[in-house]
This record gives structure tokens, sequence and C-alpha cells, in this order.
């Protein structure tokens, strides 16, 4: 996963410097070893992503349980915030894309001057896209709110605004924190990420708990204490991602200085040819992640008019969290992948960069089909401990999974192969996947399956859809038409991967 036959270089830095000595390392082990084991390569730079990720999913599962616990209200509004969340943070994702196809491709082919220069200035475009995302985020925040949950939910509709300007505050340092990540996975280091983001979890887990709920005695090794917190419901879970997402970006950014990368972050704008560069490939990506966003926007319009709207929407952040134990391995997997693809294109070793990346959608397949039966089995009391008392909420999210479990392998393999292709630089393939899976099909049959014939989902610009048809089944439609559509997209993304179009891309 290092370069092959690495040339010194000449270098103003001290002989034991930690960027050299790390160009040092890389001589002794080349990019492409003679007989080596696939599975070997692929887990050895997957596993710390693997890790980092499931304690992400640990957090995630106490995020919503320790929101299970506040009032109904703030859980629909933090399950309309998902749209928000998951449309900025898939903006962030898309720019560290572009940075990881192009460190990744040069790293494989020997430049260190190239995987330098792109890693710095994939860094400025982060940082102004990042700033630009944070001000949208803030300033349409209450717009985003009335215009996402049902109509008259007036303290949902609050809460939701003020979630996400403190969404918006954090994203500046997402952005940073995705691309820095990524462009130290592309040169094979996976582990100061784990270390790193995993910190930043920790931290985020600590500070939720103090600001989400007030003082409380709990007991402990036999005795009682006085555990600290500010009460703030779901304010504080925002301001304890504002203070966790700003700590980790400046760890990041001091850290990568000391790296091969040797990065020194500055503010200046990023040189227009490298800027367009990035963007070139980041744009398909960032695309494809607001037609999916989009796509979630307009089916959680579509739950709101179901009979149990609110339950529905509420169980969405639940029935994802945790849908997350199935697909955390797949979110490492692909991580990997997309780092090894780029790297093996970059070494002129096109069908390594294929078996890796097949290697990898199997393996992630694989631990979905073995994390299904269980996850289905003790949905109901997994959502149960999350939960509460929102009976409402827990049958909806418990039912969610249950149908997401029949497709959820698919869906992994999806993922993998599609970030193999985007570490190759082909993000419009799978965006042209994206758009047809989530806008031909999920939404249709969304509104084919949930409604009855006459109802309005959608208003814009004061011009109102209605459903032509329907089956009138409600959430349990949607949660149908989720599953279906996570399963065409594996078996898409498996023909298009294995045609192999993907191998020319130039970065």
């Amino acid at each position: 996963m290092n370069p092959s036959d690495l040339q010194d270089e000449p270098s103003t830095e001290s002989k034991d410097s930690p960027a050299q000595q790390l160009e040092s390392d890389a001589k002794s082990a080349p990019i492409v070893e003679e007989n080596e084991n696939p599975s070997r390569v692929l887990w050895q730079l997957a596993w710390p992503v693997v890790a980092v990720n499931s304690l992400g999913v640990v957090n995630s599962v106490l995020d919503r349980s320790f929101l299970g616990h506040l009032p109904s209200s703030a859980l629909t509004a933090h399950g309309g915030a998902t749209s928000v969340i998951f449309l900025m943070f898939s903006l962030a994702v898309s720019v560290a894309t572009g940075a990881g196809a192009i460190v990744s491709r040069a790293y494989g082919a020997n430049n260190p001057q190239e995987y330098r220069k792109g890693s710095d200035q994939a860094l400025r475009v982060a940082l102004y896209s990042g700033l630009v995302c944070a001000l949208i985020t803030i300033l349409g925040a209450p717009g985003f709110a009335s215009f996402i949950l049902p109509r008259g939910a007036n303290d949902a509709i609050k809460q939701m605004t003020t979630f996400s300007i403190c969404f918006g505050i954090a994203l500046p340092a997402t952005f940073l924190i995705q691309t820095t990540a990524a462009n130290l996975r592309s040169i094979g280091d996976t582990k100061s990420p784990m270390r790193i983001s995993g910190l930043q979890i920790l931290l985020h887990i600590v500070l939720n708990f103090m600001f989400i709920f007030p003082s409380q005695m709990v007991k402990f090794g036999g005795g009682t204490f006085r555990v600290p917190g500010l009460g703030l419901g779901l304010l504080g879970a925002g301001i304890a991602i504002v203070i966790s997402s700003w700590i980790a970006c400046v760890v990041y950014l001091f850290y990568v200085r000391k790296t091969a990368l040797e990065l020194h972050f500055g503010f200046a704008l990023p040189d227009k040819d490298w800027g367009v560069r990035i963007l070139k490939i980041a744009t398909p990506a960032a695309l494809m992640s607001v037609l999916r966003v989009f796509s979630l926007t307009v089916f959680t319009m579509v739950l709101a008019i179901t009979p149990t709207a609110s339950d529905a929407v509420a169980a969405l952040t639940t029935a994802f969290a945790i849908e997350s134990v199935m697909f955390a391995p797949a979110f490492g997997l692909s991580a990997a992948a997309g780092a090894l693809v780029g790297q093996s294109l970059g070494a002129q070793k096109p069908e390594r960069a294929q078996s890796l990346g097949w290697i990898a959608g199997l393996y992630a397949f694989g631990v979905a089909l073995v994390f299904c039966a269980p996850v289905y089995i003790y949905a109901e009391t997994i959502a149960k401990s999350m939960l509460g008392a929102n009976v409402g909420v827990i049958k909806e999210a418990t039912s969610l999974i249950h149908v997401l479990c029949l497709t959820e392998p698919l869906f992994c393999l999806a993922m993998v192969l599609m970030g193999a292709m985007q570490g190759a630089g082909d993000t419009k393939r799978p965006m042209w996947i994206s758009i047809f899976s989530l806008w031909l099909l999920r939404v249709p049959l969304a509104v084919f399956l949930c409604l009855k014939p006459g109802d309005p989902y959608f208003t814009v610009l004061g011009f109102t859809l209605t459903a032509p048809i329907g089956w009138a089944m409600g959430a349990k439609g949607a949660w149908i038409a989720m599953s279906f559509t996570q399963g065409f997209q594996g078996i898409v993304s498996a023909i298009v991967f294995l045609q192999g179009r993907w191998k020319s891309q130039a970065v």
C-alpha cells in the first residue's frame, strides 16, 4: 500500500523528521508486493477505519438513546434535521473524495510533490466549501425546519432550527476533518485518523451526557455520585457537536504537518487549476449527495402526511442508528477500497485495483449478512432501550429495521463498490446509479405505496404534487420502498463495477 521504488529527494528536514521517516519506511514496503495476499492488504488498511466507525456507531446509538428520553418533539426535530445533517456531511465527504482520488493516485505513482500539493490545495477547498455550507445552514435553518416538519409541530420546528444552527457552526471543522482524514488514508495511514477521530467521538459522548441531561445522582460501585449536567436537551446535543468537532479539527491540522504530507495550513484561497481539478471529481459526488438528501427530504415529506407522521419521522434517525451496526464494516472497507484503487491505478496496476475493490465488496456483503439476523431479531429490544416510553416511535423504527435487513447486504456491497469507483476518480457512474435508484424508483414507489390517490405530498412555489394512484399502506409502504431501492443499488453497482470503465478515469 506504499509507493514502490521510492527515490531519495532533496530535503531540508532533519534526518529523523517524521515525514522523512515515513518516506524511508515506504522504500521497504512497496505498493505492489510480489505474491501479496489481497485480503491482508485490504484489512491492514481497513481495520482502523472499521474500528473508529464502530465507535461512531456506539456514539450514534448512545446519541439516539439520550435523545430518546427527551420529549417526542425533540425526536421529531432531530428526525427532521437528518436531511440537513446528511446533506452537509455528504458534501464534506464529496470534497474529501476529490482529495483522496488525487492524493492516492499520486502516492501510488511515487510523486511526493503531487500528493503534497494536492493535499494542501484540497484543505483550502475544504475550508471555504465548509464556510459556504455553514452560512447556508445557519441562515436557512428556520426555513428548512418549516419546510420539512409536519405543519403545526411548532416546538419541533423551533428545536430543529436551533440544532441546525449549531450543526452549521461545526461545518467548517467537519469539512477539514473529512479531507485531512481522506488525505492520510490515501498515503496508507488509517491509524492516525482512527486515533484522532476516536478521541473526537469519545469527547462527543461525554459532552452529550453533560449537556443534554440536568445534574443527577448516579449509583456506581456501591456509592452515589452527582454527575454534572446542563439539561439543555437537543440544544445540548448541538453544542456537543460544535465543541468536539472544532477540537478534533485543530488536532488534525497540527498533526498532519508532521506526516509525509508536510501540510502547512493557511487561509489562502486554492489555486484556480487545483480547485478546478479537485472540484471536477468532487462535484458529481456532491450532486449525488444533494439529490440523495433531497430525495430523503421528499421521502420525509411523504411520511409527514401518513397517519403515523410524527412517529414515522422520529423513527428515521433511530432506525438509521441501529442500521449503522450492519454497515459499519462496509464503511471501513469502502474507505480502504477507495485508497487502494487509487494507489493501484497510480502504480499502473488496474487489474489489482479491480480485484481489491471486488474483494472488499464481497467482504462487506458477507459481514452484513452475518449481522442481519441478530439485528432483525433484537431490533425492537434495541429500539426500546433507545427510546424509552415512545411506543409509536419504537413500533415504526422496528418495522423499518426489519425491512432494511432484507437488502442490507446488497446496500453494503453498493457502498464499497461505489467507494472504489470514487477512489479511482470516477464519481459520475455512482452519481447516475443514485439518481436512478432514488428518484426514478424510491420516491415514486414511496408515493405509490404510502398514499391514497389525491394525497398532496410536495408543495413548492405554490405548485402541489398529489398522488395519482396509491395503496395507502402508510409508513410501512415507505419502508418497503427504501429497502427495495437499497437492493437495486447493490445489483446495479456490481454490474457497473465489473464492466471496469472506471479504470480509465483521469484525475
